[in-house]
């Protein structure tokens, strides 16, 4: 069996309206709007930690307002040109992780990225059970990732185990060309069914992620997983036309989350 890898390329000019949010999912269960200042909400959110993982160049830390803030009505996730510990960069990763769920419904991010050789913004899920099943066995779900040497490519993906014919993993991805991503707040959204991940950009469908179109054996989202919001610099992917020093400090803004059933 083949490596089920596909890739779509869809310009903003030319996007057909395939689908929009499905009216019954209108139930909010969960919100963080940011309407406050200083530390994000312990309730909702904890830290990533130290260096993680991907080869990034940076050092995320734990409750500094330099790197993760609220602000203005803003989450704001920093990235510094500082050293901490071995590292040279300093930016922010928070997370849902045992305070809040995400399991069908939709989750909804408004967001403005910022851009730069070096620069990785993501929204992305993994599985409440990563720490005990790994990577990709947990289910990864990427609703934005971009990377600052193509600065205007969004990228939404996921990612689960597959055969050794495969890799081990299988990963489906698609992209479209946003030119103002890093001028304007955006939408990034997740529909999630018992057997299909759509994902959006500004309310419109980009990728519909079917249970059984491909290796029906290997899906892993029927479970629970939390969110992440991060900031990386450098790494494998990000990382891999070099870092441009002369961009930093890099802001990261988002203005609100929201989970409806």
């Amino acid at each position: 069996m083949k490596t089920v890898f596909t890739t779509i390329l869809l310009f903003m000019s030319a996007i057909t309206l395939l689908a929009q949010y499905n009216p019954t999912i209108n139930k909010l269960v969960w919100a963080e709007e940011f309407n406050y200042e200083g530390h994000p909400n312990p309730e909702f959110w904890g830290y990533e930690e130290g260096y993680i993982r991907n080869k990034e160049a940076q050092y995320y830390t734990r409750r500094n307002l330099s790197n993760v803030r609220v602000d203005d009505g803003c989450l704001v996730i920093e990235a510094r040109k500082e050293k901490k510990d071995t590292m040279n960069y300093t930016s922010g990763s928070i997370n849902t992780l045992g305070n809040v769920d995400i399991y069908l419904g939709r989750v909804e991010v408004r967001a403005k990225i910022p851009t730069g050789v070096g620069s990785w913004p993501a929204i992305w899920l993994l599985g409440t059970d990563r720490t005990q099943v790994g990577w990709p066995e947990c289910g990864e779900i990427d609703m934005m990732e971009n990377v600052g040497y193509d600065p205007k490519r969004m990228h939404f993906t996921i990612h689960t185990p597959g055969t050794k014919k495969d890799g081990n993993k299988v990963k489906r991805t698609a992209t479209l060309l946003a030119d103002d991503a890093f001028t304007e707040f955006h939408e990034y959204a997740l529909e999630w069914y018992e057997d299909r991940l759509d994902f959006f950009f500004d309310k419109k469908l980009v990728l519909s992620y079917k249970k059984d179109e491909n290796l029906p054996e290997y899906w892993r989202f029927d479970k629970p997983h939390y969110l992440l919001l991060n900031l990386a610099v450098g790494g494998g992917w990000g990382g891999a036309r070099g870092i441009d020093d002369s961009i930093f400090p890099l802001q990261y803004y988002v203005d609100w989350v929201r989970y409806y059933k």
